[in-house]
This record gives C-alpha cells, sequence and structure tokens, in this order.
C-alpha cells in the first residue's frame, strides 16, 4: 500500500493532544493539540484543529472515561489553547489525503460523536461542552455532540459552521443534522448560519438555539462548574465502586486471516465465560473492524466465525443482562461495537460451522451479516435469546432481530418463540434465520462461489446496495448522520468544485477565490 498503519491502540501517558483530569465526580477533557502530531508530517495542526491521531485518542479517552472512571458523573469538554476551543478538521489534511481516507476519518469521527450522545443519554455520564474560544467547522460539531453547549461571551468567540461557504463542502461529522434534529435551531436561521463564515457570538448564538448559555470570562469557569455538579447530581452512576482498567490489548478473543488473494478477511471470534472477558472481547473486535477498516481497503469480504462452548456465551450473557453501571457498559459497548459492524464498507458472511458458538451476544454476528449459511450436518446449530431483541440496537433504533423481520410481524414473532432453542438447518432456514444451509457436500463450492461471485461486483456497487439493504424501518438522527450526510459528504469530496486544482480546499489560505462551475447537478 505505501502508507504506514495505523494503530488505535493508545493510553494516556502517550497522548500528545488530550489531557485528562478528575476531580471528584467531575472530569475534564481539555484538548491542547500538538501542532506536530499529526498522523502525517505533511502537515501542522495549528489552531487546535484536529485529523485522526487527535480523535484516535479521544476516543481512548472517552472509552476510560466510562470504564476506569466509575465515579465520574459528567464530563466537560474544553479547549486548551487561548482564544481557542476548536477550529474542527485540519483544511491541508483533508486538501491532501485519500477520498478513502477522508471518508474512514469523518465515520470514525462520526461514531466517536455518536458515543458522546450515548455517554450523556444512556451511560450516566453528561457530557458538556465549555466553549471557552471559537468553535468553527468540526469544533462546533464536537460541541453539538454534548448534551449542553456553554459558550463564553467575550465579543471573540464565535460558534461556525464554514465548510459550505470557504470550503465547498458540508460539514462531515453531523452539525446539519443535529442543529435542526437535535437542537430544534428553526430552518431558515439555520440557513443563514450554515452560509455565514463568521458564525454566531454570545447572544444571537443564544437566541438561535446555537448554544445553551453563555457567561462573560469573569463567571465562565464559575458557570461551567455549577452547570456540570447539577448534572453530575442527577447521575446513577456509583460514588465508590472500583474502575476496569483497559490495559493493553492481548488478542486472545479475536484472531484475523486476510487473504489478499481472494480479498478476503476471515474474523474468528472465540467464546468467552464472564463479564470481563466480554469487555476483551468487544475490544478486540471494535480494534479489529478499526484496523482493517483503515489498514485493509482492498479486503472487501468480512467472513465471520465463532468458535468456543456456547454454554460459556450463555454465562457471560447472564452477567451482561444484570444490574449496575459494569454490566449496562459492556452493554453499551458492545451495542457499539456492533454498529460499527453495520456501518463498515464491508460485505458481511456469517458462516455457522460445528465448532461455532453463535449464541447470545455472538449470534448478533449472524444477525449483522448480509448473509448467514448454517452447515446443514443435523448438529449444527445457532441460539438466539432475549439479548437479541433489544439489548444491542442499530442505528434505526431497532434490534437486528426487528430488523430482518421489518413488516413481517408473524415471522418476528416466530423467530422469538425459538429463544433459547438450538436451531439446526430446518429450523432456522423455516423460520427465516439463516440465508442458506448447504451439507457437508457442497458446503465448501457454496462458500467458494459465494465469495468469488462477491469478488466480481463493483466494491462500489456493493457499498451501496450493502447500506440501503441494512437499514430497513425508521430515520433517526444517527441514519441520516451515516446515510443522508455521509453519502452526500463523500459525492462532494469528490467534486472538483471542493477538490479540483481550482477547488476550494485548494485554493483554501492561498489568498485566491475558488473557480465553481455553477450546474447543479
Amino acid at each position: 500500500m505505501g502508507e504506514e498503519r495505523i494503530h488505535f491502540d493508545t493510553d494516556p501517558s502517550r497522548y500528545r493532544h488530550w489531557r485528562l483530569a478528575v476531580d471528584g465526580p467531575v472530569a475534564t477533557l481539555t484538548m491542547t493539540v500538538d501542532p506536530a502530531g499529526g498522523l502525517r508530517g505533511d502537515y501542522e495542526l495549528k489552531l487546535n484543529s484536529y485529523d485522526l491521531a487527535v480523535d484516535i485518542e479521544l476516543h481512548d479517552a472517552l472509552q476510560r472515561l466510562r470504564f476506569e472512571h466509575p465515579g465520574v458523573k459528567a464530563v466537560v469538554i474544553t479547549g486548551g489553547l487561548d482564544k481557542v476551543f476548536c477550529a474542527g478538521a485540519n483544511i491541508q489534511m483533508l486538501a491532501t489525503s485519500s477520498h478513502a481516507h477522508k471518508v474512514g476519518f469523518c465515520k470514525f469521527t462520526n461514531e466517536t460523536r455518536n458515543g458522546i450522545e450515548e455517554m450523556s443519554k444512556n451511560g450516566g455520564q453528561v457530557v458538556l461542552a465549555a466553549v471557552n474560544g471559537t468553535a468553527a467547522g468540526g469544533g462546533y460539531e464536537l460541541a453539538l455532540s454534548c448534551d449542553e453547549i456553554l459558550l463564553v461571551d467575550d465579543r471573540t468567540s464565535a460558534v461556525s459552521l464554514p465548510e459550505v461557504p470557504l470550503l465547498a463542502v458540508l460539514p462531515g461529522t453531523g452539525g446539519l443534522t443535529r442543529l435542526v434534529d437535535k437542537r430544534h435551531v428553526r430552518r431558515d436561521l439555520a440557513d443563514v448560519f450554515v452560509t455565514k463564515a463568521e458564525g454566531a457570538k454570545g447572544r444571537q448564538a443564544l437566541e438561535w438555539g446555537l448554544v445553551d448559555a453563555i457567561a462573560p470570562p469573569s463567571t465562565f469557569d464559575e458557570l461551567v462548574r455549577m452547570r456540570a455538579l447539577d448534572r453530575a447530581a442527577a447521575s446513577d452512576r456509583p460514588d465508590d465502586a472500583d474502575g476496569v482498567v483497559l490495559g493493553p490489548l492481548e488478542r486472545r478473543h479475536v484472531v484475523v486471516d486476510v487473504d489478499r488473494g481472494r480479498g478476503v478477511a476471515t474474523i474468528v471470534v472465540r467464546a468467552f465465560s464472564s463479564l470481563l472477558e466480554s469487555l476483551e472481547a468487544c475490544r478486540e473486535l471494535d480494534g479489529t473492524i478499526l484496523d482493517l477498516r483503515f489498514n485493509e481497503p482492498d479486503i472487501g469480504t468480512w467472513v465471520l466465525h465463532t468458535e468456543g462452548d456456547p454454554d460459556q456465551i450463555a454465562q457471560a450473557d447472564a452477567e451482561i443482562s444484570g444490574e449496575g453501571w459494569l454490566p449496562r457498559e459492556v452493554r453499551l459497548f458492545w451495542g457499539r461495537t456492533l454498529k460499527r459492524l453495520d456501518q463498515s464498507s464491508r460485505t458481511l458472511i456469517a458462516l455457522v460451522t460445528p465448532e461455532s458458538c453463535f449464541t447470545g451476544t455472538l449470534a448478533e454476528l449472524a444477525l449483522a451479516a448480509d448473509r448467514t449459511l448454517l452447515l446443514d450436518d443435523g448438529e449444527t446449530s445457532l441460539l438466539f435469546t432475549g439479548v437479541n431483541d433489544g439489548s444491542y440496537l442499530m442505528a434505526n433504533g431497532l434490534s437486528r432481530l426487528e430488523t430482518r423481520f421489518w413488516g413481517r410481524d408473524d415471522e418476528l414473532a416466530t423467530a422469538r418463540s425459538l429463544f433459547g432453542k438450538a436451531l439446526t438447518a430446518d429450523d432456522a432456514l423455516a423460520a427465516g434465520l439463516v440465508t442458506a444451509a448447504p451439507d457437508d457436500l457442497d458446503w465448501d463450492d457454496e462458500v467458494r462461489l459465494l465469495l468469488e461471485e462477491r469478488a466480481s461486483f463493483s466494491p462500489d456497487a456493493l457499498t451501496g446496495m450493502e447500506a440501503n439493504l441494512r437499514y430497513p424501518g425508521p430515520e433517526t438522527m444517527e441514519t441520516k448522520i451515516f446515510a443522508r450526510l455521509t453519502a452526500w459528504q463523500n459525492w462532494i469530496f469528490q467534486r472538483p468544485n471542493a477538490v479540483g486544482p481550482e477547488g476550494a480546499l485548494q485554493r483554501y489560505g492561498t489568498g485566491a477565490r475558488p473557480t465553481f462551475d455553477r450546474r447543479r447537478v
């Protein structure tokens, strides 16, 4: 590939861009980006602008707040530079990165922002943005993902989404959708705001609903402290529980084999028998998905296997389904990881074989797959339980079981009636829970032909097809961000008006105005 491999494992001792401080029930994440700490050396991360390296650290810090700091009940995200909260995604990085990297970067950033919203809504850790300077583009989008936005009213600090007027692209991490869907900003005012490069300050930002509160510099820190403590008081997180340290990944539960000749990655998830083992398996699967997304772009098909004793999964799932902050966080983490699998632009094929343990949580892999094949030998089976019916929701707000049988209520009821029963080929086929069930004479040929057929299709067409088919049912803010917004942004990022030699991204900062093709397409 000719590019250095991107690594997603990090820890606070290696952070270059974020400072994490915990004071009782409130944690503060301070963004102080090292200009020389980008993923590549051909741009500088000035003015707290960010690239993937910055967001990898943010993702890691948020994970650690969830698991290592159970007593934290409110999280404040703020800027560490004078007069700057965050200037958004680095323009030079966007101008010089490949299209595939830009897409992957925006997708990962979106997933991290959605995770922030989940912390506030479901995790008992409300996240507040203390915008103590200018928040532009992705910087304001970071604030928009928080539960509250507090803006310093110093006559210079502003919030803005200047991508349309300055860069000829869209805010790439949900800014447009969150303005109107989440903050309920009036549509015409949102139109004015998004086409006004300088954005909005103080009183106007508050009146338009772009922020939740403002305060002058003299009382801003006190406003932030009081709002954080007030929100922390309503949390159900424990005061004195021990956290779980997220050490280096040991890769004990997830094994990957990449066949570059066929364009196939085989992912094997091994059985786990306890809550903490489930957490480790989830961490490993999450890291595997990210590694394959960014470092193996030519591998278009992921074959999902499981291996081990189904009873162990049932034992772990009993703990996952329990009460308390830790089981809840493990459930939420599996939910985020499975969504990351859904949102990966890869063909997903699940193969159920005699050594499999597609049970409960791991049966979600079979439901997530575009096709699931089960060996018809009279013994090989898969088993669904209550965790497959609401513990892990997709972006559309439905379980994967409900999504599979969208509009087919009788079949959904039949599938639910089979919870707890080991389903061999005849039962699984009759219930519509697998795609096909070849016998042992045909199995190898059927799998081979399926993989060869998939490799013969256009990857672009497959990406569009799979994304359309995976999300029947209602549209949510999350599906809008990953479908409507991301699709448009991906298209716009290839248009000459943005990335051509006279496009806005290429001419930004040069003093020369971009040249636009005025035709609407």
